[in-house]
């Protein structure tokens, strides 16, 4: 049997971990009633499993449990957002502001709410692909009712200035939600501290498995309204229905609780892989780090390269390590990162980029291995590309 590649696409998804998967592995067995059922002791240890998760993620981002919806993933949180923010506030207006570098679960959500008569401001990003502050500011109309912005870029891992951004929401009066599919359990998040009103969660980011994620929906100063999009069964207080997949949430849970557990020790480890790799890396002339130096993801490096064709750098590196060029949620696109032209960079060079998801499972040697093929990958197609 020949070697898998290295797993370096942390972004895209994690590996369960085991802690996790065998969390969940009762709720397929023997505990496998449904939540809704009150009647009989099948049900009722449903309840209490998903009650318990429930508790868990929201102490996490200090909510209280029933402000806690449970979706499908990120994707459909995003979507209950904005759409329902949309249609619940419609008679106060029809201008939403996020960010050009914003994933394209909220991109298009906001595309779509254009189609319907809605006004989208899409904020520019600076070289290091943090927003203005100042432009924020000068977004703002009369008819304003959400601002979007994500906690930590899925592409470049920059973080925002979620607590100022959500101050300048809080002065006017305008709701702020945040997709933090990608922060949760990596950096500290406090909906009360920070002034977010809603807040979008998965768990397949933080080792836990696909088809699960959460939106936090503030209750009180201010109450959010938001309109149902998927109606049927009146689950998670009306908001979504659908039967409730324990399994998942119970995964959910467990995968927040490692993370807080370890959060502090585990971004010090991944971090010092991250700059092990760059320092290797960074003596190729003609390389780009793209994002902020430090205010971004403890496991993220994002890098473009000058002289080669980046379909060739992939096919290159894939023996070895398994990496990707931008979201795996638009892999199918041909077009070149949006992220990645939003701050300035040419087409080819934005075609010629690499993320680096590094995790919780890698290790020094692993790092060494990558660092060493990545320099030998490029200096052998930039040798070919001079013979040509």
């Amino acid at each position: 049997m020949s070697q898998r590649p290295i797993y370096l696409d942390c972004h895209s998804t994690t590996p369960v971990d085991e802690r996790v998967l065998n969390a969940m592995l009762p709720y397929f067995t023997e505990h496998f009633g449904n939540p809704s059922s009150i009647s009989h002791v099948y049900g009722w240890e449903a309840e209490a499993a998903v009650k318990k998760a429930r508790k868990t993620i929201a102490a996490a981002i200090n909510a209280s449990p029933e402000e806690i919806i449970f979706t499908s993933g990120a994707t459909e949180a995003n979507n209950l957002a904005i759409k329902g923010v949309a249609e619940a506030y419609f008679a106060k207006g029809q201008h939403i502001i996020t960010v050009q570098t914003e994933h394209s679960a909220v991109i298009d959500p906001c595309n779509y709410l254009k189609t319907l008569g809605f006004e989208i401001t899409f904020l520019t990003v600076q070289k290091d692909g943090i927003i203005n502050l100042n432009e924020l500011e000068k977004a703002f109309r009369e008819d304003t009712i959400l601002v979007s912005v994500m906690a930590a870029n899925n592409e470049i891992g920059v973080l925002q200035p979620l607590t100022e951004i959500a101050a300048i929401c809080r002065e006017r009066n305008i709701l702020f939600h945040s997709d933090c599919a990608q922060a949760i359990g990596k950096i500290p998040l406090d909906v009360q501290g920070m002034n977010i009103d809603l807040m979008s969660l998965t768990a397949h980011k933080l080792y836990g498995c696909k088809g699960i994620g959460a939106l936090y929906v503030r209750r009180r100063n201010p109450r959010v309204n938001l309109a149902s999009q998927l109606h049927g069964g009146g689950h998670e207080r009306g908001i979504r229905s659908g039967t409730l997949y324990t399994p998942q949430i119970v995964g959910f849970g467990k995968a927040v609780e490692i993370a807080l557990q370890n959060q502090t020790t585990e971004n010090e480890f991944i971090t010092q892989l991250r700059q092990r790799l760059w320092e290797q890396i960074s003596q190729l002339k003609g390389i780009h780090l793209n994002g902020h130096p430090t205010q971004r993801l403890a496991g993220n490096l994002n890098v473009s390269v000058e002289g080669v064709d980046g379909s060739a750098l992939l096919l290159g590196l894939q023996s070895i390590m398994a990496v990707s060029s931008g979201s795996a949620c638009s892999s199918i696109s041909t077009s070149p990162s949006h992220v990645l032209t939003a701050l300035g960079h040419s087409e080819k060079l934005a075609y010629a980029s690499v993320r680096f998801g590094i995790g919780r499972f890698n290790t020094v040697e692993e790092i060494n291995k990558v660092a060493e093929h990545f320099i030998s990958t490029v200096e052998s197609l930039r040798k070919q590309a001079v013979m040509i």
